[in-house]
């Protein structure tokens, strides 16, 4: 189902009833998700390794605790965190109501900008330039929530009678914890409080609303191709039904939802700014036969012209903008599954290079 020349949206391809994936969501046999990773965790697993939980309420250990989480996974779970848990089930709730209450016509009202591979609003295919791009099986609503001056609600749904507002209250509520947690990473380093942040500066914020509709052939597709975020720091709130994995030592790890946490996952900048001492945490979503799934990525990214650099000496990483053409490029024209590479590309390869960055 194409409507005047909007791309076909997956939760159409479902509700069509069809029982065969299309090609174009077909996954190269090395990417799936049963095929390249040597064990795949699973909810039930309990010998799996599991990302840490923090509690950011016991101010004598989180620090020790989330600089051990941060160095070895790049990703960890926050609870106690502040943020009302009332507002992470209403978030979840306006999310699915859209996907799943409004008509096809209603959705696409608020469509994405076809021309475009990051415009906000509905779509399909964020981050895809190429027709060859093998695409992702999900829909989303993407939201430029700060700063203000980008902020424009009338162009989100209103369909549920206080989208707006659930949406506009998360937003500031993650502002400030995504402002906390930079804090306490740049302590968990001997650093002031505000040194990740002064780096990032005025923080540019996007939340995600990601529906994952079931999948007829789920050991062909990926909900959303592996990869690791641009931007500084990702806060992330799924469902019950599951389907996040972060790549560790080799293997992909299931993430088991918990409700009244928030997971947090280290971006690219991150890993720049703390010169690799924290890495930036390599995720993706798979796909199941038998239930939706909704997820929200709230991600929180430097200005297009913020120039990023590491903060201890020698520097690995050259100085560099979030859009600097050629990490641009390597998300927009392949997709979001190399995205590591384009971060490797900023890495220095020589002595004399990093001696001229620091003398300049």
């Amino acid at each position: 189902m194409e409507v005047e020349g909007n791309p076909i949206r997956v939760q159409s391809i479902v509700q069509d009833g069809k029982m065969v994936v299309p090609p174009q969501y077909v996954q190269p046999p090395a990417t799936r998700a049963q095929h390249n990773s040597k064990k795949i965790s699973s909810s039930n697993d309990y010998d799996a390794p599991t990302p840490p939980v923090i509690d950011l309420s016991n101010a004598n250990i989180v620090i020790e605790h989330l600089g051990l989480a941060c160095r070895e996974w790049g990703a960890f779970h926050v609870i106690n965190h502040g943020v009302p848990i009332r507002l992470l089930d209403d978030l979840r709730s306006v999310g699915r109501s859209f996907f799943e209450d409004c008509s096809m016509d209603q959705k696409l009202s608020y469509s994405c900008d076809a021309n475009s591979p990051a415009s906000e609003g509905y779509g399909s295919r964020m981050l895809v330039a190429s027709n060859d791009t093998v695409l992702d099986w999900r829909d989303y609503f993407d939201h430029h929530t700060l700063p203000l001056s980008r902020c424009n609600p009338s162009r989100w749904p209103h369909f549920s009678p206080n989208y707006r507002e659930v949406v506009a209250e998360y937003s500031d509520q993650m502002k400030l914890l995504a402002q906390r947690l930079l804090g306490l990473i740049s302590k968990s380093l001997t650093l002031p409080s505000s040194c990740i942040e002064e780096v990032v500066g005025e923080l540019y914020q996007n939340i995600t609303i990601s529906y994952y509709p079931p999948c007829p052939q789920p050991e062909l597709t990926l909900g959303l191709q592996a990869h690791s975020d641009m931007g500084a720091i990702t806060l992330l709130i799924q469902d019950d039904v599951g389907g996040l994995e972060i790549f560790k030592d080799g293997e992909w790890i299931f993430v088991n939802p918990l409700s009244d946490a928030i997971f947090v996952i280290l971006a690219d900048q991150t890993e720049i700014i703390t010169n690799g001492k924290y890495k930036s945490s390599q995720h993706r979503a798979i796909t199941n036969a038998s239930n939706a799934r909704i997820s929200v990525a709230t991600f929180h990214d430097p200005a297009k012209t913020r120039k990023i650099h590491p903060v201890f000496k020698p520097p690995k990483y050259h100085e560099m903008r979030l859009y600097d053409k050629s990490y641009e490029k390597t998300f927009i024209s392949n997709g979001l599954s190399i995205a590591a590479r384009g971060l490797r590309s900023f890495r220095f390869r020589a002595n004399s290079q990093r001696q001229g960055y620091m003398t300049n």
